[in-house]
């Protein structure tokens, strides 16, 4: 994590003394360098993409994230060799959503928390220089008009789990007890193989391949 002398990104944070800001229009070049903080919620509603990782028959469909921001800048060497400030951002959010399990395929409540360090760049040029496995920060190209409700959600999108899953199901889908054959049995979700083919019923295809010859025109019976 890159350090700096500013407040936790967890902590109360105050707006600065140019008042509110507009999260979907920041000067994000002048709120880094003047370190200044903000913070607020996002609701669901505002971040289209996630509401379609949501399942419609979700108790709550538009929960809220809490969000704090904090700018800050770090001297560091220069292209030019001498040392200027660089502009960083810290963004962290917190809250939760529902999502389906892919086991049980009933919804989910998913806690999501997210505490990231930007370094903000001019050009796409200048990010591609970067790794992309860098462990300390994170790269985004800044504007003057920067809409930090899409990093917000771009960061939830990032934090969604690779396969979403309750702990323990409270009960298993209809289609995993039963499986393809309608057969019971199965008392949790854990007993269900990934894949369970009878050896019998697999398709061997020689053994077709030997009955198109024997049954074809011209074979004798």
């Amino acid at each position: 994590m890159t350090e700096h002398s500013g407040k936790p990104a967890g902590a109360a944070l105050e707006k600065g003394a140019h008042g509110a800001l507009d999260p979907r229009d920041i000067d994000l070049f002048e709120f880094a360098r003047g370190g200044r903080s903000a913070s607020g919620v996002a609701r669901l509603s505002q971040l289209p993409r996630m509401l379609n990782e949501v399942p419609a028959e979700a108790p709550d469909r538009d929960t809220a994230f809490t969000w704090q921001a904090e700018g800050f800048t770090q001297k560091e060497l220069q292209d030019d060799g001498t040392e200027g400030p660089q502009p960083y951002l810290r963004l962290a959010v917190h809250g939760d959503a529902w999502l389906t399990c892919q086991r049980c395929l009933a919804p989910y409540e998913q806690a999501f928390n997210a505490d990231t360090v930007f370094r903000i760049v001019q050009t796409e040029d200048e990010a591609d220089e970067f790794p992309l496995d860098d462990d300390e920060f994170d790269v985004i190209v800044g504007s003057r008009h920067f809409d930090l409700v899409e990093l917000i959600e771009e960061e939830l999108l990032l934090s969604l789990p690779l396969v979403p899953k309750h702990e323990v199901c409270p009960e298993i889908h209809e289609s995993i007890a039963s499986g393809a054959d309608g057969a019971q049995g199965v008392d949790s979700v854990d007993d269900v193989p990934e894949q369970e083919i009878e050896p019998e019923e697999r398709v061997n295809p020689f053994a077709a391949l030997e009955s198109l010859k024997k049954d074809g025109p011209g074979s004798k019976h």
